[in-house]
């Protein structure tokens, strides 16, 4: 590269070395930026570089000099402040949704956003009990695909499939190719999940995104917009408890005033919590009945989630005090 190459690069070189630098708490001395140039084979006067630094603040970033015991100029405000950068590390290092190594190689691109020395603070592991990674590393391709054909308003075929006890993957329909016509992502229970109309069923239904495989967009139409015109994904994914399929009716609980925070979290602000005596509302919700959902209301009064599928509704009223169910 020649001198006069190099001598253009000169400006893109003091805000780089500054954004990876520098900080409130490790300012860059003048010494420190002039060897930074001349690393790059670019010499410069001490005047030329002031006047640099200002036009880098007067173009937008945030170059601020400190005097003192310790003069420098460093980035004040950056686009992430730590805290922040912080909180996104946090998401990604816990979520299940994303696989372990797309995980390290997001956080290394946050690290990216703050100054080597900030990014130091970043380097921590978030302790979740029992959180297990998802295994396809494919799931961000996955994504952008629907979102693709989401945004197209276009039909997909995909294959899909679980795991056997050898974490293989085991193909439905023998490896025989889905059709649907997606309408929305469901972030629920630490998963992705698809929700499409099917047009065998003339159901919408739901899948999981990790276990979507080679997904295309087929050019055809998105089906189902008759059918379901108004179509509402948050209430959608709001009915099913844990995104498992069952029966959808409208239950009314009678629960303890204290339990008025449980059902706001779960269910929203909008809900309508009608008072019954002194101690106790109602609520009129539309739900899928799964054994997700009583153990979701059994769980309330002594924190144990049922697991065997029992339906029998009065087997339910006769554990529960702190909610009832009422058909």
């Amino acid at each position: 590269m020649s001198k006069s190459s190099n001598q253009k690069l000169k400006i893109l070189c003091l805000a780089r070395f500054l954004l990876q630098n520098s900080d409130e708490e490790h300012p860059a001395a003048l010494s420190q930026l002039i060897q930074e140039l001349e690393r790059w084979g670019i010499r410069a006067e001490r005047k030329s570089i002031y006047d640099d630094l200002e036009a880098l603040r007067r173009f937008g970033l945030d170059v601020q000099n400190r005097k003192g015991a310790s003069p420098g100029w460093f980035i004040g405000r950056r686009e992430f402040e730590l805290p922040e950068l912080k909180l996104l590390v946090d998401a990604v290092q816990s979520s299940r949704f994303i696989t372990g190594r797309k995980s390290g190689a997001l956080i290394r691109k946050l690290e990216g956003l703050a100054s080597v020395h900030q990014a130091r603070q970043l380097q921590r592991q978030v302790c979740v009990q029992e959180r297990a990674k998802v295994m396809n590393e494919s799931i961000y391709y996955n994504v952008d695909a629907l979102h693709a054909a989401i945004a197209a308003r276009q039909m997909i075929s995909f294959r899909y499939f679980d795991y056997n006890m050898r974490k293989e993957k085991v193909f439905r329909r023998e490896g025989g190719l889905y059709a649907v016509s997606p309408y929305g992502l469901i972030w629920n229970s630490e998963n992705y999940y698809l929700v499409a109309y099917d047009g065998g069923s003339g159901q919408m239904r739901h899948y999981r995104v990790d276990k979507m495989d080679r997904i295309a967009l087929t050019g055809q139409p998105r089906q189902g917009e008759e059918r379901f015109p108004d179509f509402d994904l948050a209430a959608y994914g709001q009915k099913h408890f844990g995104m498992f399929r069952g029966e959808e009716t409208a239950v009314t609980l009678r629960c303890r005033s204290q339990m008025a925070g449980v059902v706001l979290d779960r269910f929203g602000r909008d809900v309508i919590l009608v008072p019954d005596g002194g101690d106790h509302f109602t609520v009129t919700l539309p739900v899928v009945l799964s054994p997700q959902f009583f153990g979701w209301l059994f769980g309330l009064e002594d924190n144990v989630v049922l697991t065997a599928p029992d339906w029998a509704a009065g087997a339910y009223r006769q554990k529960l005090s702190a909610v009832s169910v009422l058909y």
